[in-house]
Order: structure tokens, then C-alpha cells, then sequence
């Protein structure tokens, strides 16, 4: 937790920082991906409010919701969104709906993912205790893996099948779907354009994500990465980019000052600020700012 705190500070105060319960939100367009029950799970979801935003913790059934540009100004183009939360929390405002409400309003359909994630304290007084670094779902030298049975791969792949199920109506090019991450969400960003066989993003979002060394396929999709400098999460290492671009494949790095880790939305007296505007200047250079002719 101590690192989040760090990634807000100057812009939240000490009581901002703490974590409050919440009831849980109304949630009217949320639609059930139906992957089913988190398996063992016995703490049912809660949320909680920290750092002016509100947060998702112990999901055991993922949802999917949309944020639809207007006929007039959609573009067919979509992302579907990973918040973050080290697969123990979801920041569904400042990484997730904040995000999504922004990208709509300029033509691209965006769906919020609330993944399944790893069981935590039932109390909100227990959980918010210090804690150590969040679990690893692979070896230390390949922090990016997430386990290819892991639940929130099912949920992830649903999304996906769920959005181009849907395209017509939604008013989306099923070969435009792009996909965004931040932190554990960029975790599960990477692995499905790396190894699932049946998602295949159209381009990638990568916000404060681990840079170890992938092994990049012909056909990756061009990936726009974010990231500050001072992230204490994120190890010096950018061999992913060495490797997409070895790869000859698009990549666009934007490493920022200062920022720490879980900057997101927030505004920041930081210049990790602007990376949502350089991702809307990196998809309008790509094309996915107008409509497909």
C-alpha cells in the first residue's frame, strides 16, 4: 500500500489515503461475463473508497461494462480496460470508468473489465494492514506471466468474445478491439496479446507494467507503454521494448520523471499527467480516431 500512497502524494491529503467501506455501487449497465464463480471462494465483494477514487475488492464474478460513444461521434474503433490492484483490488474509477468516460467521449467505445481476483481479508480493518508485495503469479524473472488457467484469463477472453458477439450493435469493428492495462491489469494486457488464441487486440495500452524481456510474436499488435521513472514497482529493465521493436513491431515508450506507480487518471502536478492525451495522439496516429472507410 505504501507505494500507492507514494504514487498519489501532493494530491490527496493523509485522510484521502485511508480506506473507508462503501456500499457497493449501482452498477446498472455491468453485464455478467458468465466464467462462473470464483472457485473456493468464501469472501463475497466488497468496495472502498481511498485517495478520492473507489475500489473493488474480492470480486467473485466478472463484469463487463460499456461506455458507448454517440452514434455521430463513434468511431467503430473499442478498448476493453484492465484496472490494476495487484489481483487483490480493482480501481474501478481512477484506472476504469474515469478512463473509459474519456475515450467514448472521443469515439471509441471503451468496456470496463472487474476481473476476478485473488481472495483477501473479509474486513476492511484487516486487509488495510501493511502487507507485503502482492502475490506473484510466475518467477521473479518473468513478472509479465499470468497462469494461462488463471481465472482472470477466462474472464479476459470472454470480454473479448463478448464485445465482437456484440459489435454490430454496439457499433464497433471487431478487428479494432484494442486492450488496456494498468499495473496487474497490464499483466493480463500482455498475456493476451501474447499468448491467447483467441482475443487478439488490435493495439495495446501498457501503463506501469514489469518491461522484462517477452518473447514478441510476427504479428504483435503495436503497444503504446507508460510509465514513471520513480514506479518502485517496476524494475529497471526494458528489454520488452528492446524486444518489440527487435521484433520489428510498433512501440511507443513514455517514461515519465516522476509519477511513482498507480498514477492513472489522477491529475498530478506531475507530467505523468499527460500520458492519457499522448495515448489519444498514438491511436489517432494509428487511425482508430476515425471511422474506417
Amino acid at each position: 500500500m505504501a507505494a500507492l500512497i507514494s504514487a498519489v502524494s501532493g494530491s490527496v491529503s493523509a485522510q484521502d489515503s485511508q480506506m473507508v467501506a462503501i456500499v457497493t455501487p449501482d452498477q446498472p449497465n455491468a453485464i455478467t461475463l458468465n466464467t462462473g464463480q470464483l472457485p473456493g471462494a468464501t469472501v463475497q465483494e466488497s468496495w472502498h473508497r481511498q485517495y478520492g477514487s473507489v475500489f473493488a475488492r474480492n470480486v467473485t464474478e466478472a463484469t463487463l461494462t460499456p461506455f458507448l460513444p454517440s452514434h455521430s461521434k463513434a468511431t467503430g474503433a473499442a478498448v476493453i480496460i484492465a484496472p490494476g490492484g495487484g489481483f487483490r483490488t480493482l480501481s474501478m474509477e481512477n484506472e476504469g470508468w474515469n478512463l473509459a468516460e474519456r475515450l467514448a467521449d472521443m469515439g471509441v467505445a471503451a468496456f470496463v473489465l472487474k476481473y476476478r481476483l485473488n481472495q483477501t481479508a473479509a474486513t476492511l480493518e484487516e486487509f488495510s494492514r501493511p502487507q507485503g508485495p502482492p502475490p506473484s503469479a510466475s518467477g521473479a524473472s518473468r513478472p509479465w506471466v499470468v497462469p494461462s488457467d488463471a481465472p482472470q484469463i477466462a474472464d479476459v477472453e470472454a470480454a473479448f468474445s463478448l464485445v465482437r458477439a456484440n459489435a454490430e450493435k454496439w457499433g464497433v469493428d471487431p478487428d479494432r478491439i484494442g486492450m488496456a492495462g494498468f499495473s496487474a491489469g497490464a499483466r493480463l494486457t500482455l498475456w493476451t496479446a501474447l499468448q491467447s488464441k483467441s482475443a487478439k487486440p488490435a493495439f495495446l495500452g501498457y501503463v506501469y507494467g514489469p518491461l522484462s524481456a517477452v518473447d514478441v510474436p510476427a504479428d504483435a499488435p503495436p503497444i503504446f507503454v507508460a510509465l514513471a521513472a520513480d514506479d518502485g514497482l517496476i524494475a529497471n529493465d526494458f528489454s520488452l521494448i528492446v524486444n518489440w521493436r527487435n521484433a520489428g513491431r510498433a512501440v511507443e515508450l513514455h517514461l515519465y520523471e516522476k509519477g511513482g506507480h498507480g498514477f492513472g487518471m489522477y491529475e498530478k502536478p506531475t507530467t505523468s499527467t499527460g500520458w492519457f492525451d499522448a495515448f489519444v495522439r498514438w491511436i489517432e496516429m494509428n487511425g482508430y480516431l476515425k471511422k474506417k472507410v
